[in-house]
């Protein structure tokens, strides 16, 4: 007996269509339970009653997603046609309503276990990212094939709804004078149209604004809860052409404006020129939370971590251990690192902006006399870096391609980082000092595979990738022994931090500050200044500023929009953005902001895991919000104006 037996009785047309519009409304709660399953543990302060919040409020998404994927359907359904009920119409009908919500279906079931890797919710502009990536085929199949569950609850999930679909079959609404019927049939389509503009907007009043992801905000606790309430289309379709940035006027004046925050960078001609040549590794998905040095609280004070070279290297370091990336991606690490830009509302490099003239690293230590390279082992074009290199100034780009040996391809991303490490080591022996390079690792990556000689060489740990971390570490181990017998060795600023953070093990791990938690670790061999260990706040976007000072930077002034971590007078904060709203972490507050609301406040002094949000039971956080105001203003109207240059 099938599980949905094909009813041999018509019903009424519309009530028919109010079914299958209901299916997918189902369809669609069913993926957020699945999707809360398979990331339970990325969501620690979600419980029982919490999660019916969730479920109620993600009931408003669901519906302005399901009404703009069947808009076409609804309205070739609901059109008085002579041929309407044929087999053949009927037909086309089931293949588009399928087509379309299949597409749905499947948005969702990639978010089950791509949200690991981003923390966020699938937009648009992810398929902008992807375009850059020149072995799609590669990487779906590699991804149907680890995540063949996956696959298996999409089908299955397709095959239900064509079932459910024509369990029951739509009859013409008979009248006695048949003239009446296609007025009937305008009539239902119009009510379904209005019903369709409010079900879309999320609301019927005029002043309602149509609802975006932001307003997932309203049925959480913390914003990164925000990813359970939202389904993937709506993420999509909510940001499909959407302007990147908003202009703001929280302040009256550019006087007010840069009083509280100025992105606007001067040198500091009072220090001594060091003129150290300056390395900055920047370590794929590397999450604060695998190394032990930057943990020394976990476990009792008995965490070891997975990366033991990085762990002797930072008794030998300045290390941050409350540092922050300012973007969830790969592709929003490069302006991030290397020229203070960090990625809010949309990574700059697919933004409209992204011809923008702006600041970097090479190029402003290009007027100092250093020449500069930026090397990745992936495909020359993978993930735009290569166009980012160039924009940047870098006087030179190294790959796949220069790298030349395809014996040490990966099979998936590019050449492992061993052998890339050692290139990168007598790349820079070969090139004039002083001299800037930066390296972007690849191998702790999804499918999260070590080469063969090291399958039982590194500790699995609990995560698939802490393998691939013990094996990158190993490969800067490496790195550094050969580098130490290198002539440039000693005059050397090393920088070593993550593009982003990933997937982590431990719940203090998971609240929405620590999703972006990563290393950040500044060695060079002879200066005991930089040594110790800082628990302020720092952040990607501080790492330009703080080279430009340490190195003697004295030329033009630049716009950064972080600050030099060597001066103890400069201010301490991380900006992110996550699910449509502003994220800043300053002094002892945690603060949501849409643009316009503040969603959420936290004191994270008394309370570590962001449980208690104090949005309306205290204004001491207050204090917090004209810098908030500041950044936001400061950055999206720079980058509208295209002011990230001091002209």
């Amino acid at each position: 007996m099938s599980f949905f037996k094909i009813s041999n009785k018509t019903h009424n047309e519309y009530l028919i269509l109010l079914y299958r519009l209901l299916l997918i409304m189902i369809f669609y709660s069913a993926f957020r339970i699945v999707f809360y399953l398979f990331n339970a543990s990325l969501f620690p302060n979600v419980d029982f009653n919490s999660f019916l919040t969730i479920m109620k409020g993600g009931l408003k998404f669901d519906l302005s997603a399901m009404l703009y994927l069947n808009g076409l359907y609804a309205l070739l359904y609901i059109l008085p046609l002579p041929f309407k009920f044929s087999k053949a119409y009927q037909y086309f009908l089931k293949s588009l309503f399928l087509i379309v919500n299949g597409v749905g279906l499947a948005l969702n079931s990639i978010d089950l276990i791509y949200y690991r890797f981003i923390l966020k919710r699938t937009t648009y502009n992810v398929i902008n990212i992807l375009e850059n990536e020149t072995n799609m085929i590669k990487l779906w199949s590699q991804f149907i094939l680890d995540y063949w569950y996956v696959a298996i609850l999409f089908i299955l999930s397709v095959f239900l709804l064509s079932k459910a679909y024509s369990a029951l079959q739509p009859a013409r609404v008979k009248f006695n004078k048949r003239w009446l019927y296609p007025i009937a049939s305008i009539f239902a389509l119009a009510i379904f149209s209005g019903f369709s503009i409010i079900g879309m907007r999320g609301g019927y009043r005029h002043s309602t604004r149509p609802i975006n992801m932001a307003n997932a905000g309203k049925y959480v606790n913390t914003p990164d809860e925000m990813a359970i309430v939202l389904n993937t289309p709506f993420c999509v379709i909510r940001t499909w052409g959407k302007t990147n940035f908003t202009a703001y006027n929280f302040f009256e004046s550019e006087e007010e404006l840069s009083n509280i925050y100025n992105p606007v960078s001067y040198a500091d001609t009072s220090k001594l020129k060091t003129k150290k040549n300056v390395v900055i590794f920047i370590l794929e998905s590397f999450n604060k939370e695998f190394i032990g040095a930057f943990n020394p609280t976990l476990d009792n004070g008995n965490y070891k971590g997975y990366a033991p070279f990085l762990d002797s290297l930072a008794q030998h370091s300045l290390i941050y251990t409350k540092a922050f990336a300012n973007g969830r991606k790969s592709i929003d690490a490069m302006p991030s690192v290397l020229a203070s830009i960090p990625a809010l509302v949309l990574p700059y490099v697919v933004s409209e902006y992204s011809s923008n003239q702006i600041n970097s690293l090479p190029y402003l230590l290009k007027k100092e006399g250093y020449q500069s390279t930026f090397f990745h082992g992936a495909p020359n074009g993978s993930m735009g870096f290569d166009a980012f290199s160039n924009v940047a100034k870098f006087d030179d780009y190294k790959g796949m391609t220069e790298f030349d040996n395809d014996d040490e391809f990966d099979g998936m991303w590019g050449i492992w980082d061993e052998p890339f490490f050692k290139f990168y080591a007598n790349e820079m022996n070969k090139m004039k000092e002083p001299f800037m390079t930066s390296l972007f690792s690849l191998s702790s990556h999804h499918p999260f595979k070590v080469p063969e000689q090291y399958t039982d060489v590194f500790p699995k740990g609990t995560l698939p990738i802490h393998q691939c971390v013990g094996y990158t570490d190993n490969a800067l181990r490496q790195f550094f022994n050969m580098a130490r017998e290198m002539p440039w060795y000693e005059n050397t600023l090393f920088i070593i931090t993550a593009d982003h953070s990933t997937r982590a093990h431990y719940d203090v791990s998971r609240i929405s500050t620590n999703k972006f938690q990563i290393p950040l670790l500044l060695f060079s061999p002879g200066d005991s200044e930089l040594k110790g260990i800082d628990t302020r706040i720092a952040q990607q976007i501080d790492i330009m500023p703080t080279v430009l000072n340490y190195i003697g930077y004295s030329k033009e002034p630049y716009i950064a929009f972080g600050n030099d971590l060597l001066d103890d007078s400069s201010e301490r904060f991380s900006i992110n953005y996550i699910n449509d709203s502003y994220q800043l972490y300053n002094n002892d507050y945690v603060l949501h902001f849409d643009g316009e609301n503040i969603i959420s406040a936290f004191d994270i002094s008394k309370d570590s895991m962001l449980t208690n949000n104090i949005k309306d039971s205290s204004e001491e956080y207050l204090s917090t919000m004209p810098l908030m105001k500041s950044i936001i203003q400061q950055y999206n109207n720079r980058m509208i104006e295209d002011r990230l240059t001091v002209k």
